[in-house]
């Protein structure tokens, strides 16, 4: 695998001669899998929006076949995508949980305290700072999504409503915010300027600082069948030995790696300055680097058969979809995820399968999902209506789902879960 140093200005995904890697420049001619044409996955409509015309994107994702970087074309900018987005991180309990844990892991093993400084990078709602914020340890946000930074300020976290890169971190510097850690949850995949935005974590990091990112990780994604969280939002997936070359190309180690089930698996990075000595590269990520390499994940061969498996996925699940409803059945769904909505698109499932969903987060109630125009509503919908069947699209949260709404086996009715294949609970 190529270490040269990372190009800094590969802003578009395509030139003259197609597709190029968003990291390194090479030419993308292997396709990982084509999920079709898609509306963007978070762009849910009011119903004022349901008459009109909806652009659809292609979600057609290749591997680069020179750092074996799993990319989406940049077809949409991050400012269309994040300027107004509807995804709040504090509405699931599990990750809020999570969060709660990180923060008191980090703070013990970095010795953080009222004299340190810890950014987050698009720390949405501040769900994740307010853990900090109760120790005393000084925070900054930055969001790029208005809305969603203005709730941060609200609830009394310190937010910078911008995108971050180099120019951002370098003002941030000169005000003196330099950070002793950096966090990034589900962030990096966001980001099509990657180098802009790791380069601009070099900058920001203290001399002993570090920064953890959380990423889904594609041995995962593929191993489990997780297609249907690529969306136009990620436009990265990422393997550990990708992200390490990525690092080092900027001047970074990474020295410590975890395995989460977050978002069906990810990674928690944690990287260093390479010239910082006092962090050595620890067992975990040797360990998993040699488990992917083993895996195949370090040559082009072990991403070719993806795309078939993905299709026989969706035959199956509208299999079952089409002899329910032949039944006389009813099903509803249970969230509205921007995983769900590539799910419903990619399996051109509406309302003719699934009558609508519902969702905690009130600021979808009473609006639809993009593309297929299923209505949403709050989850008290599902008693009134007791439906047979209750489809799960966040299924990376199906348990906590499935006890929240253990009321529905009152009336007979059953959970479906869709990934890695369809899978009914009683």
């Amino acid at each position: 695998m190529s270490q040269q140093t990372a190009p800094k200005e590969i802003t578009k995904a395509s030139s003259e001669h197609g597709p190029q890697c968003l990291f390194c420049g090479t030419p993308l001619t292997h396709t990982l899998v084509d999920l079709g044409m898609s509306p963007l996955c978070e762009s849910i409509l009011s119903a004022d929006k349901v008459n009109q015309m909806e652009p659809f994107y292609p979600l057609h994702v290749r591997v680069c076949s020179n750092c074996f970087l799993v990319q989406l074309e940049a077809y949409v900018s991050p400012e269309d995508i994040f300027t107004e987005y509807a995804y709040f991180s504090s509405f699931s309990d599990t990750w809020l949980t999570q969060c709660k844990a990180y923060a008191d892991q980090v703070v013990e093993r970095f010795n953080l305290n009222e004299t340190s400084h810890v950014v987050e990078l698009a720390s949405n709602d501040g769900y994740l700072l307010q853990y900090f914020v109760e120790k005393k340890i000084p925070v900054l946000g930055v969001e790029p999504a208005t809305n969603i930074a203005k709730v941060a300020v609200e609830n009394g976290i310190p937010t910078l409503n911008e995108f971050f890169g180099e120019d951002c971190a370098k003002k941030l510097v000169q005000q003196g915010k330099s950070a002793d850690l950096i966090a990034a949850n589900n962030v990096i995949a966001h980001v099509p300027n990657l180098n802009d935005f790791i380069a601009g974590i070099k900058i920001l990091m203290k001399p002993q600082g570090v920064f953890t990112g959380e990423i889904q990780h594609v041995m995962r994604l593929m191993e489990s069948n997780q297609f249907d969280t690529i969306y136009h939002e990620h436009f990265f997936y990422h393997s550990l030995s990708t992200l390490e070359t990525i690092f080092a190309a900027h001047g970074m180690t990474l020295f410590d790696v975890e395995e989460l089930p977050t978002h069906g698996g990810s990674l928690r990075i944690y990287a260093r300055h390479t010239e910082d000595g006092s962090k050595p590269v620890g067992d975990r990520v040797i360990d998993l680097r040699q488990r992917e390499a083993a895996a195949g994940f370090t040559s082009l061969e072990r991403y070719t058969h993806f795309d078939e498996q993905v299709r026989e996925t969706k035959r199956k699940l509208l299999d079952f979809l089409i002899k329910t409803k032949q039944a006389g059945k009813t099903i509803v769904g249970y969230g509205a995820p921007g995983k769900g909505n590539t799910l419903l698109n990619y399996c051109g499932i509406r309302t003719d399968f699934l009558d609508y969903t519902v969702d905690k987060n009130p600021y979808k109630h009473g609006k639809f999902l993009p593309g297929t125009h299923i209505p949403v509503y709050h989850p008290d919908k599902i008693t009134e209506t007791k439906p047979d069947y209750v489809l799960i699209l966040p299924w990376n949260v199906k348990d906590e789902i499935i006890e929240q709404m253990a009321v529905i086996r009152e009336w007979g009715g059953k959970f479906v879960v869709p990934i890695p294949e369809v899978t009914i609970y009683p």
